[in-house]
This record gives C-alpha cells, sequence and structure tokens, in this order.
C-alpha cells in the first residue's frame, strides 16, 4: 500500500500533508486522530514528520547534539518515581557535592574536542529559589566555561528557580535551560512526583522566558501514561512556546519504583515523535534518554520521525553512547535528509 493509498483509506493523515503544506500546527483533536492510525501507517506518518521537519526546522543546526554533565548527584530530596537520584528511592549510584570547575572544564572541553557546542550543567535536587552559595559556584563555573572555551553553548539544569536566579543565569549568558514538565500537567502529580507541583516548574519556565533564556522542556514516555495524555503534553509545550522538547524513552531503574516498567512500543513512539513535530513544526525536537538502550535497532527510524537532535554521551546516571559513536550515527542520518 504506498502513501496516496493509504491517505486515501486513513483520511486523518491529512492533517499531516497540511502541516507540509502550510507550516501551520495540527489541532489537538487532529493530534489526537493521528494517534489512531493503525501501526502499518506509522511510517508513512513518520516520513511526513520528517518531511516537516526538513522544511520547517532547517533554520536550525542540520542535528543538534548536546551533552550534559552531572555536577551534583544523588541525596535529592523530590521523590520523582523514575529517578535514581532521589533518596526516596533505593537505586545504586555515586553520590557527590557540585563538582569544581575543574572538573567541568575538563568535560567541556572533552564535549568540543568531539564537536559537540552544547554542553549542559545539570544538579540533582529541588532547585534555588534564591541565590545561595552553592549556586553562585554554578554561575562561576558558567564564567569559566565562557572564558576558556567561547564557541560553546552554555547550557543548564538545575531545577525550580526563584527571580533572582533566573534574571543572574541570564546575565551570566547561559544558552538554554533545560526543565521538564515531564507529562501532562494534570497527571503531574500522579506519574511523577508529589513533593513539588508542575506549577512549580511552568513558573519556573515563565520566569526563563520573562528573562529571555531559551527554554529546553520536554518529557518522558513509558512511565504510565496513555497516548492522550502524552498528546496533551505536547500541547502543553505548544502553549508554553519552548525552544528545544527533549523526548526521553523511559530506562527503568533498579530501586526506582518503575524498575521492571514494561517499554512502551515502538510503534506508539514513533507516532509520538511525529505528532510532536507536526504540532511543533519548527522547534528542535532532541531524542534523549532510551535512545540506544531501550530502542536500540530503532533508534535511527526515530530519529527519521522529525527529530533534528539528540542528547549524545551520558545520561545522568545511566549510560549512553559514546560521541564519536553517534557522530558517526549522526552523518548517517542525515544521508537521508
Amino acid at each position: 500500500m504506498d502513501l496516496m493509498e493509504s491517505t486515501m483509506l486513513h483520511p486523518n493523515i491529512a492533517a499531516a500533508y497540511r502541516v507540509l503544506e502550510t507550516g501551520e500546527p495540527i489541532t489537538h483533536g487532529e493530534a489526537l486522530l493521528l494517534a489512531g492510525l493503525p501501526g502499518e501507517l506509522a511510517l508513512d506518518l513518520a516520513s511526513l514528520a520528517n518531511k516537516v521537519k526538513n522544511r520547517y526546522a532547517s533554520d536550525t543546526e542540520a542535528l543538534h547534539a548536546c551533552s550534559i554533565m552531572n555536577a551534583k548527584s544523588g541525596v535529592c530530596g523530590e521523590n520523582c518515581r523514575f529517578c535514581a537520584q532521589s533518596k526516596h528511592n533505593h537505586a545504586s549510584i555515586e553520590v557527590y557535592d557540585l563538582v569544581n570547575e575543574e572538573s567541568a572544564l575538563i568535560e567541556a572541553r572533552n564535549c568540543v574536542a568531539e564537536g559537540v557546542s552544547h554542553f549542559g550543567i545539570v544538579t540533582s535536587g529541588y532547585g534555588y529559589k534564591k541565590i545561595t552559595p552553592e549556586f553562585q559556584r554554578v554561575l562561576d563555573m558558567i564564567d569559566r566555561l565562557h572564558a576558556e572555551l567561547p564557541d560553546l553553548h552554555v547550557c543548564a539544569s538545575l531545577g525550580i528557580l526563584g527571580e533572582e536566579p533566573a534574571a543572574a543565569l541570564a546575565a551570566h549568558g547561559i544558552a538554554h535551560y533545560n526543565i521538564n514538565i515531564q507529562v501532562a500537567p494534570d497527571r503531574y502529580h500522579d506519574l511523577i512526583a508529589d513533593t513539588h507541583s508542575v506549577e512549580e516548574r511552568i513558573e519556573t519556565i515563565k520566569l526563563l522566558r520573562k528573562n529571555n533564556i531559551s527554554v529546553c522542556c520536554g518529557g518522558i514516555m513509558g512511565v504510565g501514561e496513555t497516548m492522550q495524555e502524552r498528546i496533551a503534553m505536547i500541547f502543553a509545550l505548544q502553549e508554553l512556546d519552548v525552544t528545544v522538547i527533549p523526548l526521553n524513552v523511559l530506562v527503568p531503574i533498579d530501586g526506582t519504583p518503575l524498575a521492571g516498567k514494561e517499554p512502551v512500543s515502538v510503534a506508539e513512539i514513533v507516532k509520538t515523535f511525529a505528532i510532536c513535530r507536526l504540532a511543533h513544526p519548527d522547534k528542535i525536537i532532541k531524542f534523549a534518554a532510551g535512545r540506544e538502550t531501550i530502542m536500540k535497532d530503532f533508534q535511527g527510524l526515530l530519529m527519521l520521525s522529525g527529530a533534528n537532535g539528540y542528547l549524545t554521551g551520558g545520561y545522568l546516571t545511566t549510560r549512553g553512547r559514546e560521541i564519536a559513536d553517534d557522530r558517526r550515527f549522526a552523518s548517517q542520518i542525515a544521508s537521508f535528509n
């Protein structure tokens, strides 16, 4: 069955053609209809989403690559159900306080040497409502990286912020700030955590945007959400008008409540990526955790379902791929575009 025949049998896919022709995002209702397409049409939908990416996200990098550093690990007081760093869970991880500037510089130099242009400083914990001595150390770290690696885009993920820390990050030239809403906002309390609220995260996003900081915000698949709830998350991100959307696939970690969780099907994940692209034609959509560990043989397919970015190296407490391997992988993906 070719694409034209598929479209005649399933006119709902016409919404994807409309996005390709006009650049206007799909509606929430259209997304729900696309989510109901049978599995054999997932590749057709993916192909259209990839064409939308090529047409409307071409002013971004050909393939946005970033790497992150676990700059402060473990002993987090929040009870996020998927996270190895929460002290409420019982995962076996390395625990340490905020690293020094030299350690961050070494990691960042390695990224630059491998051709990665975005480097994120990530800390465990609730966040910073005020500028504490520890937060000041992070600001000093950002300044040091800028001074010694002027071509590097320094990013951060430091949790929930207050007004002063958000303004300070802007003053210190942060490139992107990552804070995910993870799931549909009305499911955050049940599926992710109840020691803080999704509203606090959304307020942080608004503070960041008030200070003209580009926001990297996405979610995670496989924590118990439905496809309809995934779509609700995608459209919540549309309302927040974020710049970069990282999509993660749950890597179940022993010692967390989600250990042993059955993975989401590849067909559902392909449709999720494609729908996300159709709802965000011109954004950076980044495939993050789970790319090579959960998706394995299918990671290339997902990178051709509308994604135009990826997280390379390690994922805080779980392994990733060597940057050099990912660079070769990216060159192969580029040959399809």
